[in-house]
């Protein structure tokens, strides 16, 4: 005997409802969309990327099962990670981690120093055109208790630890995860917000996918 279209219509429904119910706790509580609006931690990650960040990597489990199902790690050095910015809670940053704390941080000469001994660190990129001229040289500082020390990898284009301060662990959203669409934007698109400008991005959006860093894992 067919069903009746009521429950037929009654079951798409629910089935909406649940897939809905599904994707707003995903997206709550496992994962969050992220677009990269600055030249900041290039050549890692480009103007123009669209991210998943994986807001249970660095969460505590509340039991045991939690942790077996969703394993998460302590923050370490050179971690990329998305927070919350000390200066205004409701703008998340994206900055690599390079100090913890207690640990002591310089920059001498572009050399970057952790309790007096020197780092290597192959994913840094410098410019002539200096946005932000603190980057040669920097402390020491002592990184307190409960934060980071944090800078962007293109160290002559990133406001950071060293212009705004430490980041609180409170502040912590999650590591950047898989980019799943990327396209060569125009540097601080984000800023331009005029209708012209919208079309333009839209445009470039539409025609300027940077096919070979679609579904890119970050490591």
């Amino acid at each position: 005997m067919p069903k009746k279209p009521q429950s037929v219509f009654r079951e798409y429904f629910e089935l909406v409802v649940e897939m809905a119910v599904f994707v707003f706790f995903v997206l709550t509580f496992v994962v969050q969309h992220f677009q990269i609006p600055t030249g900041s931690m290039i050549p890692k990650l480009l103007v123009g990327d669209f991210v998943l960040v994986n807001k249970m990597a660095y969460a505590r489990p509340v039991c045991p099962l939690e942790g077996f199902l969703l394993p998460h790690k302590p923050i370490e050095r050179k971690d990329i990670i998305v927070f919350k910015w000390p200066g205004d809670l409701r703008k998340d940053y994206v900055k690599r981690v390079i100090g913890l704390g207690g640990e002591k941080v310089e920059l001498r000469a572009r050399q970057l120093y952790v309790n007096d001994q020197a780092v290597d660190e192959p994913y840094t990129i410098y410019k002539d055109n200096q946005a932000y001229p603190a980057d040669e040289n920097y402390g020491p500082i002592v990184v307190p208790e409960g934060s980071l020390f944090v800078l962007g990898d293109n160290r002559d284009d990133s406001a950071d630890s060293r212009t705004w301060g430490v980041v609180p662990l409170a502040n912590i959203k999650g590591r950047p995860w898989l980019i799943y669409f990327s396209y060569d934007a125009e540097s601080n698109a984000y800023q331009k917000t005029s209708l012209g400008d919208r079309l333009k991005r839209l445009v470039r959006f539409i025609t300027k996918a940077r096919w070979g860093r679609i579904l890119k894992i970050i490591n």
